[in-house]
């Protein structure tokens, strides 16, 4: 049975970047966690930021995945986008990847992860954008700017998810879809 050394340089990787964050992450500990030498890494990576852009273009797949796996043909457009929508940001909030990364975009700012993190944002508004033109193509939302739709949609679920919670309450799925359904998607209905 050959190892694959690629899968095993992503596993240290992600578990490193999870741990220490991008910043603090270097190929040397990444190296010793995969048990491979340093040169391997470099055989498959030019650096430190390729690995890491790999590691989220994996996790917005597997987040696109879960999301799709939620929508339901049978169920009104309102509910598939909010359980699509929920599903994405509880994706979100499971890996701790992606929970370490907003800290170190928050405190640090460092621009790498500035990218990745708008590359996991860009990936989620493109995809609630392709659902809300499916939808218009089927004559079950108004015509709207699905573009400006799906950015309203994530800022506020982010909002109503995680700024909302900083000081009150935490909102309960329901009452997010029934503050969606009454102000956003009411308006959206032919």
């Amino acid at each position: 049975m050959s190892i694959d050394r690629r899968k095993e340089i992503l596993k240290a990787a992600y578990e490193s970047f999870s741990l220490f964050g991008y910043k603090a992450t270097t190929i040397d500990q990444v190296a010793r966690l995969a048990n491979v030498g340093k040169g391997t890494i470099y055989t498959y990576f030019k650096n430190k930021e390729e690995l890491l852009d790999e590691i989220i273009t994996n996790l917005i797949n597997d987040m696109e995945q879960a999301a799709s796996e939620t929508i339901n043909p049978e169920k009104p457009f309102q509910e598939n986008v909010h359980q699509a929508l929920y599903r994405m940001l509880e994706f979100r909030l499971e890996h701790q990847l992606t929970i370490k990364l907003a800290q170190e975009q928050r405190d640090f700012g460092t621009p790498v992860v500035e990218n990745v993190m708008k590359k996991l944002e860009k990936s989620i508004l493109l995809f609630i954008q392709s659902k809300i033109e499916q939808a218009m193509k089927r004559n079950v939302i108004k015509p709207c700017d699905p573009e400006i739709i799906s950015f309203m949609l994530l800022k506020m679920y982010v909002a109503l998810i995680f700024d909302w919670e900083k000081d009150r309450e935490p909102l309960s799925k329901e009452e997010i879809a029934n503050i969606f359904d009454l102000y956003i998607f009411k308006g959206l209905s032919q």
